[in-house]
């Protein structure tokens, strides 16, 4: 699998495509997806789904943009339905642009494939109470979005988000992923999952 970064948008949220063969998946779009749309072109690649992690304003600038160009399919977790009802996902929050409408629909936590390759989507809430997490097994790599960053952990204090979940998502879903497993943030560098175990201070007790 090749992963691709673009830190798109006010935020500079990370906007990851991944490939396999001829196909693609993104996961967020936080603003213009223009780079994300030349890679496509110029490398011959199908996107086939646009994978959101969670429904805040800065992950989702150009996901009606990117849909509308390629046809493709949006997923996201069913309990963040409620946010785009709030300005901290149609926008306007803290004077940032609002977001374009677009149709999703839901990701349940599961078994499932994308271009062919198995993913397994996660229920990861705690920073919204809808997030996801993207985990494919055979690239060994998981898309978290704004759950877990490197050395520290997304913000609980938004509507929907609540701190011991965050934790409890983190320890249950991720951390007992293989150690070696690539973690991909909604913003910032990657990291990996034996690295947060033994160096986010928000997780002091997996410290060995």
């Amino acid at each position: 699998m090749d992963i691709v970064s673009f830190p798109l948008g006010p935020l500079e949220t990370n906007c990851y495509l991944a490939a396999a063969g001829s196909l693609a998946v993104a996961v967020d779009v936080g603003g213009d997806p223009a780079p994300v749309l030349a890679h496509l072109k110029t490398h011959g690649l199908t996107l086939t789904a646009i994978c959101l992690t969670h429904l805040h304003c800065d992950h989702l600038y150009g996901v009606a943009a990117l849909a509308r160009e390629t046809g493709c399919r949006v997923l996201a977790g069913a309990e963040d339905a409620m946010l785009m009802d709030l300005d901290l996902g149609r926008g306007g929050l803290m004077g940032l642009p609002l977001v374009e409408p677009f149709d999703w629909e839901p990701a349940p936590p599961g078994e499932t494939a994308f271009m062919g390759q198995a993913c397994r989507v996660l229920a990861t809430p705690g920073h919204s109470p809808g997030s996801r997490s993207f985990y494919f097994p055979e690239a060994g790599v998981v898309f978290v979005g704004d759950l877990l960053f490197y050395r520290s952990i997304g913000r609980t204090d938004f509507a929907g988000g609540d701190y011991d979940t965050l934790i409890q998502s983190v320890a249950t879903q991720i951390f007992t992923l293989p150690d070696a497993t690539l973690v991909y943030p909604g913003h910032g560098p990657a990291t990996t999952v034996g690295d947060e175990k033994r160096h986010n201070p928000f997780f002091s007790e997996f410290a060995r």
